[in-house]
């Protein structure tokens, strides 16, 4: 398992007047939840972002190297609890990591990540995502990173379910295992559109007749009252 490293600072700035002026900086404010106490810290917000943005960070143990007032270094182990996204520009705002015993089961999510198409979707079916992740438990030194998915088995009208999944030393999946994952349907049959407009068009060529059989009579009526 490779080991995530996130250097940080314990921090004095609080509110939001502090939050902002450390993004001025490129840091980010964060905080570090253990058994009852919070630290206030900050990070690189750039290394952040792509830890977040890459979908590792969400699932993965993390070790953040925290410096307390340049006088010592500790090591502390934590799981991202919760971020903040501004909701205009989508940038990452705030984390809070939540301090974790390596000792201890811990019960995180993990991502699914299909590695082989059903042979239902090569046959015209159409793939539909039940599920997207798990949930596990596991010693936190344990954590997958995803969870590969070989769903070449499955045809049209069938499903994987969490039943099907790979097992992983030390790692219990946590939902129900009849849950489905996935399934492949058959594709949906559209009625023919030139079919539909021929039948829709049939009616006016019939009215279309008739009138011009109507002025016909009135024409053969006319003709016969002059010549009388």
């Amino acid at each position: 398992m490779e080991k995530i490293l996130i250097k940080a600072d314990k921090r004095s700035e609080l509110g939001k007047g502090g939050a902002r002026s450390l993004r001025r900086m490129g840091l980010l404010p964060a905080v570090v939840y253990s058994e009852g106490n919070s630290t206030p810290i900050k990070v690189n917000r750039k290394e952040m972002t792509k830890l977040i943005s890459s979908g590792v960070g969400e699932h993965a143990l993390i070790t953040i190297e925290l410096n307390e007032n340049g006088e010592k270094t500790a090591e502390h182990s934590v799981l991202v609890k919760d971020y903040q996204n501004d909701p205009v520009t989508e940038k990452l705002l705030h984390v809070d990591f939540m301090e974790v015993s390596l000792e201890k089961v811990v019960t995180v999510t993990v991502p699914l990540v299909i590695t082989t198409k059903p042979v239902g979707v090569k046959m015209g079916g159409i793939l539909q995502h039940r599920m997207r992740e798990v949930e596990v438990e596991c010693l936190p030194t344990q954590i997958p990173s995803k969870i590969e998915v070989d769903a070449g088995f499955v045809e049209i009208g069938h499903s994987l379910h969490v039943r099907d999944l790979p097992q992983y030393e030390g790692v219990k999946i946590v939902d129900d295992p009849g849950e489905v994952v996935l399934t492949v349907t058959a594709p949906v049959e559209e009625a023919p559109v030139e079919a539909a407009e021929e039948e829709a068009a049939e009616p006016q060529l019939v009215k279309a007749k008739g009138k011009e059989g109507e002025e016909e009579t009135k024409k053969e009526e006319k003709k016969t009252k002059e010549e009388k």
